[in-house]
């Protein structure tokens, strides 16, 4: 029976793990990354379940496959995997790969200090920052952002009655802020975060269902993002995002800080041009940016930037034996 073997290099986003697939995944179709990721996800999930879950990842495992792109205006192709699935895009994922491509020589740019990257929710483009060999900052200039709906109520067991926001980043998310039956993260522990965000999150995707009004295969909430006041005195807002089953993601989120921006602009709590510092559930930072307005479909929008670091951690050689019984992963759920 075969052993599969998969090259990585580790690396972490303020905080959040990001594993840079960079030889062993399938050889997909000449396509682009949308159509990449469809191709992917019906014919090589065990991929994706066999990297991020246990005993070869985790509850918060996040990755990313590298392929090259089919666009003429993009350097490289990301397809996203992490522990709830195939997503439409990754900031955390996005900053932290490009720093670990770019030091170690698995890219060379067109332009020094600038990268186009093709993903499946479109293109991005990348600014980042060296200090001799290692990048220092890398931000992003994300997909353009939404709000989707605003002040739905949602029933939700064990807290009653919320007011939520959804909005899109590259992923949709349910946005909660202090109210009568949630008084904000500092009443809340991890435990409870992790109790309470899937009833969110199922909520929240009965009522609303979004489906993008541009590309109808990015659909769903897949986030709930708990927000408060900042702690950090360089931070103007703080938050908490649950992702997958028992995952929260200890960087401020890049496509949940766009996702909140995009619904600050729309609420008229911020404006154009304004920059946006938010702080992640263990204190580091995203320097965000509202870039400029935009348009989805037939929704008023913004171009969002998100800047951060990461930190190349190690090298990893991971092998799929399928004499293993546990060789596609499991989640204790």
């Amino acid at each position: 029976m075969p052993r599969h073997t998969f090259f990585c290099v580790d690396a972490h986003t303020c905080g959040n793990p990001v594993r840079v697939v960079t030889a062993g995944a399938p050889t997909l179709a000449n396509l682009s990354m949308a159509d990449r990721r469809e191709t992917f996800a019906s014919q090589y999930d065990w991929v994706r379940r066999a990297l991020m879950f246990e005993p070869r990842g985790h509850d918060v495992m996040s990755g990313v496959i590298l392929y090259p792109s089919i666009r003429e205006d993009c350097d490289i192709g990301f397809l996203f995997i992490e522990v709830s699935g195939l997503l439409p895009m990754c900031g955390h994922g996005t900053i932290g790969t490009v720093t670990a491509i770019l030091e170690e020589g698995l890219v060379v740019p067109r332009s020094p200090g600038r990268l186009a990257v093709e993903i499946p929710a479109g293109r991005v483009e990348v600014e980042y920052k060296m200090s001799g060999p290692h990048v220092e900052h890398v931000r992003i200039y994300n997909v353009p952002s939404y709000l989707h709906a605003t002040d739905a109520r949602i029933d939700v067991p064990g807290l009653g009655t919320l007011t939520v926001d959804l909005a899109y980043g590259g992923n949709y998310y349910c946005i909660v802020e202090p109210q009568a039956n949630w008084h904000g993260l500092d009443g809340m522990r991890a435990a409870d975060i992790i109790a309470l965000s899937p009833l969110v999150r199922k909520a929240a995707q009965d009522k609303m269902v979004p489906v993008h009004p541009e590309d109808a295969r990015i659909r769903d909430v897949s986030h709930v993002m708990w927000c408060d006041q900042a702690r950090d005195p360089r931070a103007n807002a703080r938050n908490a995002v649950f992702y997958g089953e028992k995952a929260i993601d200890r960087s401020p989120c890049g496509t949940g800080s766009s996702a909140r921006m995009a619904q600050l602009v729309a609420k008229g709590r911020l404006n154009i041009g304004d920059e946006f510092v938010h702080e992640s559930i263990i204190g580091t930072l995203f320097e965000c940016r509202v870039e400029s307005a935009a348009r989805v479909g037939p929704f008023t929008a913004i171009r969002p930037s998100v800047a951060g670091w990461a930190r190349v951690i190690g090298h990893n050689t991971i092998f799929v034996d399928e004499r293993d019984p546990l060789a596609f992963g499991f989640q204790l759920l």
